[in-house]
């Protein structure tokens, strides 16, 4: 009897995984498809406009799970099979240009940024759909919405440059790992070496990390060595320019140590003919500083002394969505970048409006609800008034926290990091 029970559960994780699957392949090809399109506006508008589209070799995602549920990020990428108008692929993530919109800048002029998101590559007609979230009721909103047939002539199917693409670790097929891509910046043809070593490098700082280090066999690890002209990259408070591949740079909306790119399209040109679920750009300086969004890049130094904690924080963010803890550094954002009457979308914090669907069930019995930073408290996981920026309004789950100041992660941030593991490896999560 036993014996039969075991076949037949067998049987049924099999149908089940093999259900799953077809869903992949009835949609979609083992490649992508990649859309290039614009964001313009300012702080009180935004549209999007499509740019351009290409067929790209690779697919690294998940074949099962399809459907983002966790609802992060400012902006989500929807696909329907155009005969049914069923949701077959949808993916959140977040763009610089979304955060442009909240500085003073944004009020006074109207600009228009590049951007780009890869999906799977569909076997049948589809209506790619661009959406963002309005802060004012935090549902999402249609921006753009286009028919692509995959057999179009519009879709650009020509090889890019083959950049020197090397395996750091390969634990599997890149559909059931997390795939992530170390990409070079500011290093020369001469510092090709030293990129090699900075990825390995970092590689085994993220694996030393917890939660990481529990989850190590669950990773793919790249590096795609870009050449630059100039070693570094720019400062431009300090009037410094370096000709670099991905136009990175210091003072980005005017702060001396965030460190972005506004580049996104050089950056999926690296990265057009490698496995990638996680990007992160390693600059070849030892200034302070770094900068990540979610499910788009993060970005840290190769060689300042808090490199490898600053990497971490940053992966926190372009990985699993993770707020910022800290609540009285400069920043060049207003004080509308949270709606304080809305729940913000972030799973490491939290205005009340809707705490039931945060970390409430990881407080210990009798915490009280916001709780006070005093001995009783202050080590333990609780809601701790201060966080994305604000010293009042928002409330974080630790004192200390890797996205506060480098501590280690907290139970919360954990969590989000672990699930989102187990949604890139196609586990349930």
């Amino acid at each position: 009897m036993k014996n039969k029970v075991c076949i037949c559960l067998i049987a049924f994780f099999y149908i089940l995984s093999c259900h799953a699957q077809v869903g992949f392949n009835e949609w979609f090809e083992k490649k992508s498809l990649r859309v290039d399109f614009a964001l313009s506006g300012n702080s009180e508008y935004q549209n999007a406009a499509l740019q351009q589209m290409r067929e790209e070799p690779v697919w690294g995602g998940p074949v099962n799970n399809l459907i983002d549920q966790f609802n992060y990020g400012g902006y989500y990428v929807n696909i329907y099979d155009k005969a049914s108008n069923k949701l077959i692929y949808s993916r959140g993530f977040n763009t610089l240009f979304e955060e442009w919109r909240s500085t003073e800048q944004a009020k006074k002029e109207v600009q228009s940024w590049t951007n780009s998101v890869s999906v799977p590559y569909p076997k049948k007609s589809i209506l790619f759909e661009i959406t963002a979230r309005n802060k004012g009721t935090m549902q999402f909103e249609s921006l753009l919405k286009v028919e692509v047939d995959p057999a179009s002539i519009f879709i650009d199917k020509s090889k890019l440059k083959e950049n020197v693409v090397t395996r750091i670790q390969y634990k599997g097929d890149p559909s059931g790992k997390v795939d992530l891509v170390f990409i070079g910046e500011g290093y020369t043809k001469e510092e090709e070496s030293k990129f090699e070593d900075d990825a390995k490098r970092f590689a085994e700082a993220l694996f030393t990390t917890p939660p990481f280090d529990m989850r190590r066999d669950d990773f793919n690890v790249w590096s795609v060595g870009l050449v630059s002209e100039d070693s570094g990259t720019d400062v431009s408070g300090k009037g410094i320019f370096k000709n670099t591949a991905l136009n990175s740079g210091y003072y980005t909306f005017g702060v001396d140590r965030y460190l972005t790119t506004p580049d996104m399209k050089s950056i999926r040109d690296a990265v057009w003919n490698v496995a990638c679920d996680a990007i992160f750009i390693l600059v070849n300086t030892d200034m302070y500083g770094g900068g990540g969004m979610y499910n788009f890049y993060a970005m840290g130094t190769s060689d300042n002394a808090r490199t490898p904690v600053v990497f971490v924080h940053e992966f926190g963010h372009s990985f699993a969505g993770l707020a910022d803890e800290y609540f009285s550094s400069e920043v060049a954002y207003d004080d509308n970048f949270y709606n304080l009457k809305m729940e913000p979308w972030e799973p490491n914090i939290t205005t009340l409006v809707d705490f039931d669907s945060k970390w409430k069930d990881l407080l210990p019995q009798d915490t009280p609800v916001p709780t006070p930073l005093n001995d009783a408290h202050k080590d333990n996981i609780g809601v701790f008034e201060g966080g994305g920026y604000l010293a009042k309004g928002i409330y974080r789950p630790m004192d200390h926290c890797m996205m506060r100041d480098y501590a280690p992660f907290c139970p919360a941030c954990s969590r989000a990091i672990l699930r989102m593991i187990d949604f890139l490896s196609d586990r349930a999560y």
